[in-house]
Protein backbone atom coordinates (compact mmCIF):
# COMPACT_ATOMS: atom_id res chain seq x y z
CA UNK A 1 0.00 0.00 0.00
CA UNK A 2 2.90 2.35 1.01
CA UNK A 3 5.76 3.45 -0.30
CA UNK A 4 8.46 3.53 2.57
CA UNK A 5 11.82 5.57 2.56
CA UNK A 6 14.42 3.14 2.54
CA UNK A 7 16.06 4.56 5.64
CA UNK A 8 14.52 4.43 9.34
CA UNK A 9 16.14 5.98 12.27
CA UNK A 10 15.64 3.38 15.39
CA UNK A 11 17.82 2.29 18.33
CA UNK A 12 19.71 5.73 18.05
CA UNK A 13 20.95 4.57 14.59
CA UNK A 14 20.17 4.80 11.09
CA UNK A 15 19.66 1.25 9.20
CA UNK A 16 17.48 0.42 6.37
CA UNK A 17 13.54 0.45 7.44
CA UNK A 18 12.70 -3.30 7.22
CA UNK A 19 15.29 -4.22 9.83
CA UNK A 20 13.35 -1.84 11.97
CA UNK A 21 10.92 -4.01 14.61
CA UNK A 22 10.02 -4.08 17.81
CA UNK A 23 9.46 -6.77 20.49
CA UNK A 24 5.42 -7.87 20.55
CA UNK A 25 6.38 -7.24 24.44
CA UNK A 26 7.07 -3.59 23.65
CA UNK A 27 5.61 -1.39 26.49
CA UNK A 28 3.91 1.56 24.28
CA UNK A 29 2.31 -1.50 22.04
CA UNK A 30 -0.17 -2.23 25.06
CA UNK A 31 -0.85 0.68 26.45
CA UNK A 32 -0.78 3.26 24.11
CA UNK A 33 1.99 5.10 25.57
CA UNK A 34 3.49 6.67 22.83
CA UNK A 35 3.11 10.12 21.22
CA UNK A 36 4.28 11.03 17.55
CA UNK A 37 4.53 13.72 15.13
CA UNK A 38 4.15 14.05 11.22
CA UNK A 39 5.23 16.51 8.84
CA UNK A 40 5.55 16.77 5.15
CA UNK A 41 8.38 17.29 2.63
CA UNK A 42 8.59 18.33 -0.95
CA UNK A 43 11.65 18.20 -3.48
CA UNK A 44 11.54 22.10 -3.91
CA UNK A 45 10.17 22.91 -7.34
CA UNK A 46 13.43 25.90 -7.80
CA UNK A 47 15.96 24.00 -6.80
CA UNK A 48 16.39 19.95 -7.57
CA UNK A 49 18.93 19.05 -5.12
CA UNK A 50 17.15 20.57 -2.40
CA UNK A 51 14.63 19.29 -0.30
CA UNK A 52 11.42 21.69 1.71
CA UNK A 53 10.72 20.62 4.69
CA UNK A 54 7.44 23.08 6.13
CA UNK A 55 7.34 24.08 9.77
CA UNK A 56 9.91 21.94 11.06
CA UNK A 57 10.58 23.71 14.15
CA UNK A 58 7.01 23.54 15.46
CA UNK A 59 6.60 19.98 14.90
CA UNK A 60 10.12 19.16 16.65
CA UNK A 61 8.92 21.49 19.38
CA UNK A 62 5.10 19.72 19.86
CA UNK A 63 6.70 16.20 19.42
CA UNK A 64 9.37 17.33 22.47
CA UNK A 65 6.33 18.84 24.46
CA UNK A 66 4.47 15.35 23.69
CA UNK A 67 7.34 13.80 25.03
CA UNK A 68 6.97 15.35 28.37
CA UNK A 69 3.67 13.65 29.00
CA UNK A 70 5.38 10.16 28.84
CA UNK A 71 8.00 11.72 31.26
CA UNK A 72 10.31 11.49 28.66
CA UNK A 73 13.38 14.37 28.21
CA UNK A 74 13.68 14.80 24.44
CA UNK A 75 14.54 18.02 23.34
CA UNK A 76 13.70 19.87 20.15
CA UNK A 77 17.06 20.14 18.78
CA UNK A 78 17.27 16.59 18.98
CA UNK A 79 14.50 15.95 16.87
CA UNK A 80 15.15 18.17 14.31
CA UNK A 81 19.13 17.20 13.97
CA UNK A 82 18.07 13.28 13.48
CA UNK A 83 15.13 14.43 11.26
CA UNK A 84 17.44 16.23 8.86
CA UNK A 85 20.13 13.69 8.72
CA UNK A 86 17.09 11.18 7.79
CA UNK A 87 16.00 13.55 5.07
CA UNK A 88 19.38 13.84 3.99
CA UNK A 89 19.98 10.11 3.95
CA UNK A 90 16.63 9.06 2.13
CA UNK A 91 17.00 11.73 -0.65
CA UNK A 92 13.27 11.17 -1.63
CA UNK A 93 12.72 12.28 -4.69
CA UNK A 94 8.51 13.16 -4.11
CA UNK A 95 6.13 14.68 -1.77
CA UNK A 96 6.83 13.02 1.57
CA UNK A 97 5.34 12.34 4.88
CA UNK A 98 7.71 11.49 8.09
CA UNK A 99 6.73 9.96 11.15
CA UNK A 100 8.86 10.54 14.72
CA UNK A 101 7.40 8.56 17.12
CA UNK A 102 8.41 8.09 20.94
CA UNK A 103 7.34 5.71 22.83
CA UNK A 104 8.06 3.40 26.38
CA UNK A 105 10.34 0.79 24.85
CA UNK A 106 10.64 -1.47 27.79
CA UNK A 107 9.59 -5.00 27.76
CA UNK A 108 6.65 -5.62 30.37
CA UNK A 109 2.81 -5.53 31.62
CA UNK A 110 2.78 -2.85 34.32
CA UNK A 111 0.95 0.32 33.03
CA UNK A 112 3.23 3.25 34.04
CA UNK A 113 5.60 5.85 32.77
CA UNK A 114 8.08 5.77 35.58
CA UNK A 115 11.27 3.69 35.87
CA UNK A 116 10.71 2.44 32.66
CA UNK A 117 12.94 3.07 29.06
CA UNK A 118 11.61 5.51 26.29
CA UNK A 119 13.09 5.69 22.89
CA UNK A 120 12.42 7.76 19.57
CA UNK A 121 12.14 6.31 15.91
CA UNK A 122 11.97 8.61 12.54
CA UNK A 123 10.70 6.81 9.20
CA UNK A 124 8.60 8.08 6.13
CA UNK A 125 6.76 7.27 3.14
CA UNK A 126 6.02 8.80 -0.16
CA UNK A 127 2.70 10.88 0.13
CA UNK A 128 0.13 12.73 -2.14
CA UNK A 129 -2.96 13.69 -1.70
CA UNK A 130 -4.32 12.19 1.98
CA UNK A 131 -7.81 13.32 1.20
CA UNK A 132 -9.66 14.57 -2.17
CA UNK A 133 -9.15 18.11 -2.72
CA UNK A 134 -12.82 18.46 -4.28
CA UNK A 135 -14.32 18.05 -1.24
CA UNK A 136 -15.28 15.03 1.75
CA UNK A 137 -18.74 13.82 2.58
CA UNK A 138 -18.96 14.02 6.15
CA UNK A 139 -21.09 12.33 8.98
CA UNK A 140 -21.61 13.64 12.82
CA UNK A 141 -19.88 10.68 14.61
CA UNK A 142 -21.26 8.50 17.10
CA UNK A 143 -18.62 8.96 19.01
CA UNK A 144 -17.13 12.08 21.69
CA UNK A 145 -13.93 13.87 21.70
CA UNK A 146 -11.52 13.06 24.67
CA UNK A 147 -11.74 15.92 27.47
CA UNK A 148 -8.55 17.42 28.40
CA UNK A 149 -9.21 16.62 32.18
CA UNK A 150 -9.14 12.84 31.73
CA UNK A 151 -6.40 12.53 28.88
CA UNK A 152 -3.20 15.10 28.17
CA UNK A 153 -4.44 16.80 24.56
CA UNK A 154 -2.67 19.45 24.59
CA UNK A 155 0.18 16.37 23.09
CA UNK A 156 -0.31 13.99 20.36
CA UNK A 157 -0.80 10.82 21.95
CA UNK A 158 -1.14 7.45 20.31
CA UNK A 159 -3.59 6.45 22.82
CA UNK A 160 -6.03 9.09 21.50
CA UNK A 161 -6.64 7.65 18.12
CA UNK A 162 -8.71 4.66 18.87
CA UNK A 163 -11.06 7.36 18.98
CA UNK A 164 -10.26 8.97 15.92
CA UNK A 165 -10.30 5.40 14.01
CA UNK A 166 -13.28 4.47 15.53
CA UNK A 167 -14.99 7.63 14.05
CA UNK A 168 -13.49 7.10 10.72
CA UNK A 169 -14.54 3.69 9.77
CA UNK A 170 -18.12 3.99 11.55
CA UNK A 171 -18.05 7.20 8.80
CA UNK A 172 -16.55 5.22 6.02
CA UNK A 173 -18.95 2.24 6.12
CA UNK A 174 -21.65 4.27 6.45
CA UNK A 175 -21.15 5.91 2.94
CA UNK A 176 -19.08 9.17 4.00
CA UNK A 177 -15.36 9.64 4.32
CA UNK A 178 -15.20 11.49 7.57
CA UNK A 179 -16.35 12.15 10.57
CA UNK A 180 -16.74 14.93 12.88
CA UNK A 181 -16.67 14.84 16.29
CA UNK A 182 -18.69 16.64 19.61
CA UNK A 183 -16.86 17.45 22.64
CA UNK A 184 -18.76 16.36 26.17
CA UNK A 185 -20.15 19.51 26.03
CA UNK A 186 -21.77 18.64 22.63
CA UNK A 187 -20.10 21.43 20.58
CA UNK A 188 -17.82 20.30 16.95
CA UNK A 189 -14.27 19.77 18.05
CA UNK A 190 -12.69 18.53 15.09
CA UNK A 191 -12.67 15.87 12.71
CA UNK A 192 -11.18 12.31 12.76
CA UNK A 193 -7.51 13.45 12.55
CA UNK A 194 -8.30 17.31 11.07
CA UNK A 195 -9.30 20.49 12.62
CA UNK A 196 -12.40 22.22 10.96
CA UNK A 197 -13.19 25.86 9.78
CA UNK A 198 -16.42 27.18 8.56
CA UNK A 199 -17.08 30.39 6.91
CA UNK A 200 -20.20 32.11 7.58
CA UNK A 201 -21.00 35.91 5.84
CA UNK A 202 -17.36 36.40 4.71
CA UNK A 203 -15.86 35.34 8.50
CA UNK A 204 -14.56 32.22 9.46
CA UNK A 205 -14.92 30.69 12.54
CA UNK A 206 -13.36 27.85 13.90
CA UNK A 207 -13.59 25.73 17.04
CA UNK A 208 -10.92 27.30 20.00
CA UNK A 209 -8.16 26.02 21.57
CA UNK A 210 -10.84 24.77 24.62
CA UNK A 211 -12.94 22.87 22.66
CA UNK A 212 -10.47 19.38 23.45
CA UNK A 213 -8.76 20.29 19.76
CA UNK A 214 -5.39 19.45 18.79
CA UNK A 215 -3.48 22.32 18.51
CA UNK A 216 -2.63 22.18 14.49
CA UNK A 217 0.16 23.70 12.81
CA UNK A 218 -1.57 24.07 9.81
CA UNK A 219 -4.36 25.30 11.83
CA UNK A 220 -2.06 27.90 13.77
CA UNK A 221 -0.55 28.34 9.60
CA UNK A 222 -4.21 29.26 8.15
CA UNK A 223 -4.79 31.43 11.47
CA UNK A 224 -1.53 33.30 10.02
CA UNK A 225 -2.63 33.22 6.52
CA UNK A 226 -6.30 34.11 6.97
CA UNK A 227 -5.45 37.15 9.07
CA UNK A 228 -2.29 38.60 6.31
CA UNK A 229 -5.18 38.27 4.00
CA UNK A 230 -7.33 40.28 5.87
CA UNK A 231 -10.00 37.59 6.41
CA UNK A 232 -11.89 37.97 9.87
CA UNK A 233 -11.38 35.01 12.21
CA UNK A 234 -12.82 34.19 15.61
CA UNK A 235 -12.15 31.06 17.28
CA UNK A 236 -14.73 30.46 19.94
CA UNK A 237 -17.27 27.55 20.30
CA UNK A 238 -18.87 26.17 17.41
CA UNK A 239 -22.90 24.82 17.07
CA UNK A 240 -23.32 21.21 15.57
CA UNK A 241 -26.11 23.36 13.38
CA UNK A 242 -23.73 26.17 12.18
CA UNK A 243 -22.17 23.58 9.81
CA UNK A 244 -25.03 22.82 8.60
CA UNK A 245 -25.39 26.62 6.77
CA UNK A 246 -22.14 27.15 6.86
CA UNK A 247 -20.96 29.13 3.12
CA UNK A 248 -18.47 26.90 3.36
CA UNK A 249 -16.65 24.32 5.38
CA UNK A 250 -12.99 22.78 4.90
CA UNK A 251 -10.75 20.73 7.28
CA UNK A 252 -7.11 21.23 7.66
CA UNK A 253 -4.11 18.62 8.83
CA UNK A 254 -0.95 17.92 7.90
CA UNK A 255 -1.33 15.06 5.92
CA UNK A 256 -4.63 16.31 4.45
CA UNK A 257 -3.37 19.95 4.17
CA UNK A 258 -7.04 22.12 3.12
CA UNK A 259 -9.74 19.77 2.44
CA UNK A 260 -12.99 21.37 1.69
CA UNK A 261 -16.31 19.41 2.86
CA UNK A 262 -19.07 19.14 0.22
CA UNK A 263 -21.85 17.46 2.51
CA UNK A 264 -22.32 16.70 6.43
CA UNK A 265 -24.90 14.13 6.73
CA UNK A 266 -28.17 14.53 3.89
CA UNK A 267 -27.14 18.85 3.98
CA UNK A 268 -25.18 19.54 0.07
CA UNK A 269 -22.76 22.84 1.09
CA UNK A 270 -22.21 25.43 -1.62
CA UNK A 271 -20.11 25.14 -4.35
CA UNK A 272 -18.87 27.68 -4.62
CA UNK A 273 -16.13 28.39 -1.83
CA UNK A 274 -13.85 31.78 -2.45
CA UNK A 275 -12.36 31.60 0.85
CA UNK A 276 -11.06 27.78 1.07
CA UNK A 277 -9.65 28.02 -2.35
CA UNK A 278 -7.79 31.06 -1.62
CA UNK A 279 -6.26 29.96 1.35
CA UNK A 280 -5.67 26.27 0.18
CA UNK A 281 -3.56 28.09 -2.67
CA UNK A 282 -2.04 30.34 -0.57
CA UNK A 283 -0.86 27.10 1.70
CA UNK A 284 0.33 25.70 -1.51
CA UNK A 285 2.28 28.38 -2.34
CA UNK A 286 4.12 28.93 0.70
CA UNK A 287 5.01 25.11 0.32
CA UNK A 288 6.29 25.35 -2.48
CA UNK A 289 8.52 27.86 -1.92
CA UNK A 290 6.71 31.22 -3.60
CA UNK A 291 5.56 33.47 -1.01
CA UNK A 292 8.85 35.09 0.21
CA UNK A 293 6.63 36.71 3.16
CA UNK A 294 6.64 33.13 5.12
CA UNK A 295 10.28 31.78 4.01
CA UNK A 296 11.20 31.07 7.21
CA UNK A 297 8.14 28.47 7.80
CA UNK A 298 10.60 26.41 5.19
CA UNK A 299 14.00 24.49 6.45
CA UNK A 300 15.72 23.48 3.11
CA UNK A 301 17.64 20.30 2.81
CA UNK A 302 20.62 19.83 0.64
CA UNK A 303 20.82 16.39 -1.04
CA UNK A 304 23.96 16.81 -3.06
Amino acid sequence: MYNFLAIAYFQNQFLPFAEAKISIATHALHYGTGAFGGLRGIPDPQEPKQILLFRLDRHCQRLSDSAKFLHYNLSANKIEEIIIEFVKRNKPTKSFYIRPFVYTSDLGILPRLHNIDKDFFVYGLELGDYLSPEGVSCRFSSWYRQEDRSFPLRGKISAAYITSSLAKTEAVESGFDEAILMNSQGKVSEASGMNIFIVRNGQIFTPANDQDILEGITRDSILTIAKDLGIKIVERSVDKSELLIADEVFLSGTAAKIVPVTRIESYKLPQNRPITEKLREKLIAITENRESKYRDWLYPISII
